[in-house]
Parts: C-alpha cells; structure tokens; sequence
C-alpha cells in the first residue's frame, strides 16, 4: 500500500466510526425497576412493531407487578387509601402525545394514555373523565389496593400523631392497652415479620417511585412512556410529573428522547425531559443533559444540600443514535438495612437480557 492510500484510509477511520456511533439501532432503556419491560419492549421492536406499542407492552409488565408498589396494580395509595395513577406516552414518528392523570380503579394508565392519544383529539384526561373515558372502550375497572400496599396505608395511618400523641386510626382511652403493631397483626394475619417491618419503612420513607420506559429502532423512531401510582399518602388529586409531557417523558426523534423518576414536584418546575432533549439539541452528551436538568433543581434549593437530601430525583437520556444516560441527584439511597444503594438504570440492545448501568450522580450523601 502506497503511503500516501495508507494516510487516507486512516483518515477514514475516525469518519467511519462516528457514521457507525450515528447510525440509529435497537435499544430500550428504563428505570431501574425496567428489567422485565426492557426485555419486552426490545421483543416488540425486533418483531418490527413500532417504538410506542413497544413501550408500552414494557410498562404494562410493571403495571401488573402488585409487588412493585410505586406503579399500577399494588401501587400505595393516596391519604385516604385510593390508589391514583397517572402515565403519559409520546409517539416520536408523529410527535403526537397522550396522557392521563389522578385515574382511579384503572390498572394500565399508559395503554389508556396511548388510547387518549389514538382515539381523541385532546392530550389529557383527568380523574373521572378519565375513568369513564376507559370504560367507554370497554376496560374494566378493578381495586388496585393490594393487601401490602393497605398494610402500609393503615401503618402509615397509625403512626400519625396529634400534640399529645393522639391517633384517631389506634385503639381509644378506654379500650384494653394494645400496641398498634398488634393492631395490625389481627387486621393482617398472613403478614410476615419482614412485611410489618417494610410497612413501618414505607410510613416514614414514602415512596416516589416510577417506571419510564424509553426506545429506538433501527429506522430512527423513538417513543416513551411513563407511568405511576405517584406519591405515596399523597393529597387525593395531586399530580406529579409523569403524565405532565415535556416533564415525565419528552420525545423529538431529530434529537431523542429523555424522561424521569423521582420527586415530580421538582422536576415540573424545570420542564425536566424538555430541557434535557434540548440541550441534547444543542450538542451534550445524555450524561451531561441530564446532569444540566438536576444542576436546576439544585439551585432552585440555592444548593442548600440539607434541603436537597430529603428526596430523590433521576434522569434517563436516549440519544437518536442510542447514546444514553442515567443521572441521579445523588449517588444513592439508604436501603433498610443501612447499606447505601447506587442508583441505576436498564438498558437491552438486544442482546438478550436486560442490564443495568450505574447513573453519573451530582451529589455524594454519606451513609448515615
């Protein structure tokens, strides 16, 4: 080979390697709790389904978990023991949205945000509309409150005490002195020992937790959905994030897709996935969009990190060539039995099951 062919064709590397880094593919990537919908979501796109159906099949895997108790069936209930979901989805191909919000007795809130979407002309229904709007298509309405996520409400219930350490949910002055823990253990006699004690960990560390589900194909479509049961004992009607587009879940598939889990409150006030895809717009990387969104939230609190550390917030970040990301405002939680946990995502390219990555993170919280 002549120096002058050699020269040129290693000149052409790095030209190749970025076409091929650009060149869009099959991925899905969620939240941690994302596994099973990763791996499902990727099954639809590999059938040549489209990126919408696919993630939506995704979280449906989560909605159905009545073991996953901050989404659909099983989800802890608002403060007066009603479970409300919220989800909203954005189809990248046509940029079209739906979204449904504080949905009572209506188990997959984002397959019904896909239906607002497809089959009316608004983006969002709200509360009783929205229930009504699923029984007119004919799903079925069903409890959502499981016998674990009551066990935590009525826990919760019980710790709340007035001035004089009164509670209204324990048993009166006159009545036979009894703990509430053997309250409980009558009113649920099948639970274990290590279901009294996750019930007691709930009542104090309410959970705020999600699922959003981002895809890509190898056509360079891209759609997203979130879905919740939002903010354990929270006010009934209050609304979060994940159904508000632009905030849970914003898709453009000339720049990709990006979506949250966490605290909503905080990450309404920044517009979170819009920010984050259009910073990606503007040339970051997912890592360092997502990272932008949560240096936000940080000053709104004028980085008072006392204030930050009572809640969480997470990112995720797919680029339309499938670069991706998930960032944390911190490096991690303290889990029940004291051990810090990194905060991760899922992520399936189609190599068979789903993996999980670490999250870049802003802050470091020490264990306590």
């Amino acid at each position: 080979m002549r120096r002058r062919d050699w020269l040129l064709s290693s000149a052409a590397l790095p030209m190749a390697a970025q076409a091929m880094q650009s060149a869009p593919k099959n991925i899905v990537i969620s939240s941690a709790n994302g596994m099973l919908a990763c791996e499902r979501a990727i099954a639809v796109i590999q059938r040549g389904g489209d990126t919408l159906e696919a993630v939506v099949q995704g979280v449906t895997t989560v909605e159905d978990d009545p073991n996953d108790t901050s989404v659909g069936f099983g989800g802890l209930p608002n403060e007066e023991g009603v479970v409300e979901l919220d989800a909203c989805v954005m189809h990248g191909p046509t940029g079209r949205a739906g979204s449904v919000a504080s949905v009572r007795n209506i188990k997959n809130v984002a397959r019904l945000a896909k239906m607002v979407m497809e089959n009316t002309d608004h983006v969002m229904l709200a509360g009783e509309g929205a229930t009504r709007f699923a029984k007119a298509w004919g799903i079925e309405e069903m409890n959502l409150l499981t016998e674990k996520a009551r066990l935590a409400w009525m826990t919760w219930k019980q710790s709340l005490r007035d001035g004089d350490n009164h509670n209204n949910w324990t048993d009166g002055l006159d009545a036979p002195e009894k703990k509430g823990t053997a309250m409980l253990r009558e009113m649920f006699p099948h639970a274990t020992e290590d279901d009294f004690q996750w019930a007691r960990w709930m009542a104090k560390h309410p959970t705020t937790g999600t699922i959003n589900c981002l895809a890509l194909n190898t056509k360079g479509e891209m759609s997203g959905t979130t879905t919740t049961s939002g903010l354990a004992w929270k006010i009934p009607g209050r609304v979060g994030d994940s159904p508000i587009v632009g905030a849970g879940c914003f898709v453009d598939q000339e720049v990709g897709a990006a979506g949250s889990t966490g605290r909503g409150e905080e990450n309404i006030r920044i517009a979170g996935a819009h920010t984050i895809v259009e910073n990606m717009r503007h040339g970051m990387s997912p890592a360092d969009a997502c990272m932008d969104a949560l240096k936000r939230i940080a000053r709104n609190y004028k980085n008072d990190q006392k204030k930050l550390d009572q809640f969480d917030i997470n990112f995720y970040a797919l680029r339309k060539d499938g670069v991706h990301a998930g960032a944390s405002l911190w490096n991690g939680r303290i889990r029940r039995d004291g051990y810090m946990a990194s905060f991760e995502y899922a992520v399936n390219d189609g190599g068979g099951q789903s993996r999980k990555e670490k999250c870049v993170y802003l802050l470091e919280r020490k264990k306590a």
